[in-house]
């Protein structure tokens, strides 16, 4: 029977009818345009957004040429697969994707983050020869299969939907708040590959610079040299999973750049295409080249329009010098965060790299006890203030800042503002 119209489907009881209730959603309202930081509701209201979709738009909403290269590409051409018909948009992309990781590097598209993660997999099981892979303790690297088994940053991602993929292993991550230094961690990364799986059965090692939903907890420089030095010497391929971190978030393009690594895979997504569906995987030519013809793929993966999209994202990076002006925002944020700490005993911890923050709420900062409560509260009031943003970690306590990189100085403060009466106010 088909669906009866209506004036309008922005309503939370049309969103309960015919939406599944395993897609959760952060705000109870409905988006009808956004700009810049911008967005409004379907009454009118303005908020900043400072979720902007989860580290999507690092450009902001509707970037002009952003805009203007999809409208200019979809009079052109929307789609053809690029396994079917080739087309200069994906090889152009590919080709400043792999100048910016470094030279000798080959590209290859696809649609989602989870996508970019499990295809990396695919890529070093097929260069090494080996089954295992070894992820760490509160990772987020997509919800399909093989992503789902590497994930590790809340049971709720996985439910009743095993089994999940066999010969994953998980690490310890290094987060100094609650204890776990880098030796610490290190430590346990020894004790695992010395009693649940030797180095040479591992394949790869997969890790995010910044944990995503496990918290805005950063890596320890000292902790990837360390890991870097280990997968060397083992020949095992070191994953970086880039897909919240890149594209300047945490003041430099990518996240390992803190470490002064060397990754031979980076994966990418959220922010690559300025709010299009697009991922890649980046890494060295002779891993890349493991998979034999037809092992690699997708019918969207590098579409057209996405492709474009991207091509002016990396435009404005150059022409607006957006990652050092990320790193200025991240800077201005952070030290009001740190001034409001200050006066504020609930906010047991303030990190994250860049523009990539967060507050850990706490009952207590003596015992660390997470206050998911408080952060919930924190969402709400903010939002009715008109100021969107996000929450995350395995005990929801942590309130996590993404706003895009274009955002006005002005802007970061009325921001902040907000956050200062919202705690005045509880």
């Amino acid at each position: 029977m088909p669906v009866a119209r209506q004036d309008t489907y922005a309503s939370v009881s049309a969103r309960e009818r015919w939406i599944p209730r395993g897609l959760a959603n952060t705000h109870p309202i409905f988006i009808t345009r956004a700009e810049g930081s911008r967005v409004w509701d379907a009454d009118g209201k303005e908020y900043l957004d400072f979720c902007a979709g989860i580290g999507v738009l690092n450009v902001g909403h509707c970037h002009p040429r952003v805009v203007q290269a999809v409208r200019d590409q979809a009079a052109r051409l929307t789609h053809t697969c690029f396994q079917v018909l080739m087309y200069d948009e994906y090889v152009e992309l590919a080709a400043r994707l792999s100048a910016l990781v470094g030279p000798a590097r080959k590209t290859v598209l696809f649609t989602t983050g989870a996508e970019a993660t499990e295809n990396a997999v695919k890529i070093a099981r097929a260069h090494t020869r080996r089954p295992g892979v070894i992820a760490f303790s509160g990772a987020f690297h997509g919800r399909t299969q093989l992503a789902l088994t590497m994930t590790a940053s809340n049971p709720a991602y996985r439910q009743n939907f095993g089994p999940l993929s066999a010969e994953v292993y998980h690490a310890p991550f290094p987060d100094e708040y609650r204890g776990w230094t880098t030796d610490r961690a290190f430590s346990a990364l020894d004790e695992l590959l010395a009693t649940e799986v030797t180095p040479d059965q591992v394949a790869a090692v997969i890790i995010e610079p910044q944990l995503g939903e496990g918290g805005f907890i950063p890596a320890p420089a000292a902790f990837l040299q360390r890991l870097r030095d280990l997968t060397r010497r083992h020949g095992i391929v070191l994953i970086l999973d880039e897909v919240q971190s890149g594209f300047g978030r945490t003041g430099r393009m990518f996240g390992y750049e803190h470490a002064g690594i060397e990754p031979d895979v980076v994966t990418m997504a959220k922010s690559l295409a300025g709010g299009l569906p697009l991922s890649a995987v980046v890494g060295k030519a002779e891993i890349m080249d493991a998979p034999l013809a037809g092992g690699l793929g997708g019918t969207y993966g590098g579409n057209p329009l996405a492709c474009a999209a991207a091509l002016a994202v990396l435009d404005v990076f150059d022409a607006d010098d957006l990652v050092a002006r990320g790193a200025r925002l991240g800077a201005q944020l952070r030290d009001g965060l740190v001034t409001l700490q200050a006066r504020v005993p609930a906010i047991g911890d303030v990190r994250g790299l860049g523009a990539m923050l967060a507050i850990e709420l706490v009952r207590d900062r003596a015992t660390k006890e997470p206050d998911a409560e408080r952060a919930q509260q924190v969402i709400d009031r903010a939002r009715e203030r008109g100021l969107l943003l996000l929450k995350c970690g395995p005990h929801k306590n942590v309130v996590r800042f993404l706003p895009p990189l274009t955002t006005a100085p002005d802007d970061i403060a009325r921001g902040l503002g907000i956050l200062d009466t919202v705690f005045q106010a509880s």
